[in-house]
């Protein structure tokens, strides 16, 4: 099973690590899990210049799961609308 961590911004990286440990934890126990991080929300926006980012859109994609942390920060609300972090679940849906 291939899971795509998505963690974001705000307290998004942090949940997604410690969700990341439990998924090592089962991996370890045998199960065939496979994860790969990238950047979403205001992360993809400063990676990329977007914020779902199309190597992230095609990681979730080619993904059986998704762990999704979570977008948004104030310094984003400058950005034109569909540069905002929150796009990036529109993207996703």
């Amino acid at each position: 099973m291939k899971i795509a961590l998505l963690p974001g911004d705000g307290i998004g990286p942090e949940i997604v690590r410690e969700a990341a440990r439990v998924l090592d934890a089962l991996r370890r126990d045998g199960l065939p899990i496979e994860t790969e991080a990238a950047p979403i929300g205001g992360a993809g926006h400063d990676a990329a210049g977007h914020p779902l980012p199309e190597s992230t859109l095609k990681l979730a994609q080619d993904s059986d799961a998704i762990l999704f942390g979570a977008v948004g920060d104030w310094k984003y609300d400058t950005l034109e609308r569909r540069l905002r972090p929150e796009q990036a679940i529109l993207g996703l849906r």
